[in-house]
């Protein structure tokens, strides 16, 4: 079970950062209230964060300078009021279109990073650093009971400017016993490791193939009807190629978004609190994609993050290099180690599917990057189809003999 904690700490921001915060917050404002008006635009109130996010996330990319994660938040400020007046309508409460206008900026991971006596905080244009105001005494304060303490994990924050004071609410959360034991808690620390190619769009540290096939004949199939239709040159013909594209992207969404359904649900079967990308700044010249598989690799990774989100669990990327070289059992890394689809490795023969040995790796890495240690005896490693890799890339075998075979393929052995 959790217990959150919300800390609220006083910021020491000088006069140009504090600009960049105010133009972050009016952009975040605008935003939340650009999705809550869309939200209410047709016949019935659009609640589900889904549609929201394929209804207004590009425009208001293009629109502001945002950070992409600050857009999220915004759709789900959005989403969660729109929510709230639907439930208040049912219950036969009279409700307005929500109107956001406290000046308010939430953050995640991926938008602040906390240190001991700072923060380090994204804007429109880059990230500034503010100091935390503390109290000389911290010993009765809940800086020094929560933010400060080893036992309490911080989960992200809320910055609040009020009467020329900048106040970062910061969220924390630890696992405490309950009397009914939970899988999240006993399993917290376990991560699942995600390997995104070509030929299989998606590949899991627990032996869960999603295979590109389908993506690659649909995209061949749209550039077809595309080429025939161009070679008409009519107006006629324009209108049709239009009408293609918004087919094509609807047809790739729907199967992201089943992809991306199935991937939090297998990081929630395995109990994991964090599921592991691979780093998607330069994949395309990685793994030779198209931009259609470059677009979809960022669509998907969008998807799982702010759908794991309602789960507690956090989404990242590491690191890729040599992901795809290396041993998920021994470490060895070379370049011969992989021969297109088959890995064995050179050192300790260890042979298996390259992309779910890629998948493992990218799972060790992430551990290795964040593990601290501090776990108190909890199942801390890579979720595999059977057992799990401990920090070490030591095998750790299941509680019960039986393993469990990958939904959408057969999960290849250890």
């Amino acid at each position: 079970m959790e217990k959150r904690r919300t800390v609220p700490v006083k910021l020491d921001v000088d006069s140009a950062d504090a600009a960049l915060l105010e133009e972050t917050i009016d952009e975040f404002l605008w935003a939340a209230n650009y999705v809550t008006r869309h939200a209410f635009e047709g016949e019935y109130v659009t609640t589900s964060k889904t549609t929201l996010h394929d209804d207004t996330y590009n425009v208001v990319r293009d629109k502001t300078a945002l950070h992409s994660n600050h857009v999220q938040a915004a759709r789900n400020k959005a989403a969660d009021a729109c929510k709230s007046v639907v439930e208040k309508w049912k219950q036969g409460t009279n409700a307005s279109m929500p109107h956001f206008t406290s000046p308010h900026l939430v953050y995640d991971h991926r938008t602040a990073t906390f240190h001991d006596d700072y923060v380090s905080l994204a804007t429109v244009d880059g990230r500034i650093e503010a100091d935390y105001v503390l109290p000389d005494d911290e010993r009765e304060t809940p800086h020094a009971e929560y933010y400060f303490s080893d036992e309490y994990e911080t989960t992200g924050a809320e910055l609040h400017y009020s009467n020329g004071n900048w106040m970062l609410h910061i969220h924390c959360k630890r696992e405490v016993e309950s009397d009914t034991p939970d899988q999240d808690a006993t399993e917290n620390g376990t991560v699942l490791g995600v390997d995104l190619g070509v030929r299989n769009l998606a590949v899991t540290s627990t032996g869960t193939f999603w295979t590109g096939a389908e993506f690659d004949h649909w995209r061949r199939e749209y550039e077809n009807r595309r080429g025939d239709l161009q070679a008409h040159g009519t107006r006629w013909a324009h209108e049709n190629i239009q009408a293609v594209g918004r087919k094509e992207e609807g047809r790739f969404k729907q199967t992201l978004h089943r992809i991306s359904n199935e991937l939090v649900s297998e990081a929630r079967e395995y109990g994991c609190s964090v599921i592991a990308f691979e780093d998607l700044s330069d994949i395309r010249d990685r793994t030779r994609a198209s931009w259609g598989h470059k677009w979809a690799f960022n669509r998907l990774y969008e998807y799982v993050e702010y759908k794991a989100a309602e789960y507690g669990i956090d989404v990242d990327q590491v690191d890729p290099e040599n992901t795809s070289r290396r041993c998920s059992r021994c470490g060895f890394t070379h370049p011969d180690n992989r021969e297109s689809e088959a890995f064995e490795c050179l050192k300790c023969g260890y042979e298996n599917h390259a992309d779910y040995n890629a998948a493992k790796n990218i799972g060790l890495r992430y551990l290795r990057r964040n593990q601290t240690g501090g776990d108190g005896g909890a199942s801390v490693g890579i979720a595999l189809n059977s057992g799990m890799l401990n920090a070490n890339g030591g095998y750790v075998p299941p509680a019960e003999d039986s393993a469990r075979a990958g939904v959408h393929a057969e999960s290849p052995p250890l």
